[in-house]
């Protein structure tokens, strides 16, 4: 068992990372790894890529999967940015969103 433990781990950290957005109102990733605050102006994620941060008005999400990585929200999206830093010298995200 603790060599099926080790390849779903490895699996888990070469997960890819892709957005998707369809005409601004339909947003895909996939390589999301954690879920911080969100509402319906503002999604934080942290994926495979770093933070992320997605503004816009009217946000909800359709679809989340944490197991596989994924998130799919609709709304109005004004922006999608990621966080200057690298994943690795961060902290969690719910760490980062309560300092």
């Amino acid at each position: 068992m603790n060599d099926s433990r080790s390849a779903e781990g490895m699996l888990s950290r070469l997960r890819s990372h892709c957005v998707h957005m369809d005409d601004r109102s339909l947003l895909s990733v996939t390589g999301v790894t954690e879920l911080g605050c969100f509402n319906e102006r503002e999604v934080l994620l942290m994926t495979e890529a770093g933070g992320m941060t997605i503004e816009g008005t009217g946000l909800h999400i359709t679809k989340l999967d944490l197991d596989s990585g994924q998130i799919m929200l609709e709304g109005e999206i004004d922006a999608v940015a990621y966080d200057d830093e690298a994943p690795a010298r961060k902290g969690s995200l719910l760490a980062r969103v309560f300092r």
